[in-house]
């Protein structure tokens, strides 16, 4: 029997999942989504995060039969609307939801649909899948070299570079590192973070076509980057029918592409083409 996911005393019903690699613009669309009626974002509570997190560094966490009750029940916690809730958020989430105080940032009366957009949610799209049959997953795709370029940035996102995140109880294949096998875990422990950067880029790209591979058309939508900020407009379109109410345009205006030319340097950029060469040229971002 499937499970029926009540919040607030509101069903839980189609779900939205915003994934993609890291500063591929999946907080973008969380903006979007939290200015759009009816829909209560959430984007990197503590709750979600760690399961997330579990799930990224042991794969086979999130294929166990287990997975799913733990996700939901993660999500359930994270989308309570209740005084103080939005106390637990990141900043980056208070800030989307123009949150000055403890919250919460939504009303419950005002709900019919429930998303988020946690970092690294890519890497949990099974057990998703499992906890929410009917929910509707987004994925945003953005030029690799982009990518590693604001992830050399953040240093959130270089704290998993460290060679002690590569410990001798890490499973393999390891998608979130971009790691196929063991006997690479040399390689990686002296490649430099640009490599790094490429490595979990590029596998996540791979996870991505997966994903499209398995489910329907009407449950996954890919979305490019370049074109959301391009063509906010025609982007937002194509979001409002697939998930059938309309999505707002306030967190897309005044954005604009920087390219990766001149934020990567040479030697960077060389590396992360070479370490994704297949999927960048794939997708039409390196041409010969």
């Amino acid at each position: 029997m499937r499970h029926i996911l009540v919040v607030n005393g509101i069903k839980v019903r189609r779900p939205v999942f915003l994934m993609g690699a890291p500063h591929s613009g999946a907080d973008l669309l969380g903006r979007a989504l939290k200015r759009s009626p009816g829909f209560h974002v959430t984007m990197g509570r503590t709750c979600v995060a760690h399961v997330v997190y579990a799930f990224a560094r042991r794969p086979s966490i999130s294929r166990s039969s287990g997975a799913a009750r733990v996700i939901r029940d993660a999500l359930a916690e994270a989308w309570q609307v209740v005084p103080g809730a939005c106390a637990q958020c990141p900043e980056a989430c208070r800030e989307a939801g123009g949150v000055t105080g403890t919250g919460p940032c939504v009303s419950a009366a005002s709900l019919n649909r429930f998303c988020d957009a946690s970092p690294d949610l890519l890497y949990s799209a099974t057990a998703l899948l499992n906890a929410f049959p009917d929910a509707r997953f987004v994925q945003l795709i953005r030029d690799g070299r982009d990518v590693a370029a604001d992830m050399l940035a953040d240093p959130a996102c270089l704290a998993w570079f460290k060679p002690v995140m590569l410990s001798d109880e890490t499973e393999f294949p390891n998608p979130f590192l971009g790691l196929s096998k063991g006997e690479h875990r040399d390689n990686w422990k002296s490649m430099p973070v640009a490599g790094k950067a490429a490595l979990r880029w590029r596998s996540a790209i791979r996870l991505s076509a997966g994903l499209r591979q398995d489910l329907p058309a009407d449950q996954l939508l890919t979305v490019r980057y370049e074109d959301l900020v391009r063509s906010p407009a025609q982007s937002l379109a194509a979001l409002s029918a697939f998930l059938e109410t309309q999505v707002s345009k306030v967190a897309l205006y005044g954005r604009r592409l920087q390219p990766s030319a001149g934020r990567l340097r040479p030697a960077d950029r060389e590396l992360v083409e070479k370490v994704a060469k297949e999927e960048l040229s794939r997708l039409g971002y390196l041409t010969s």
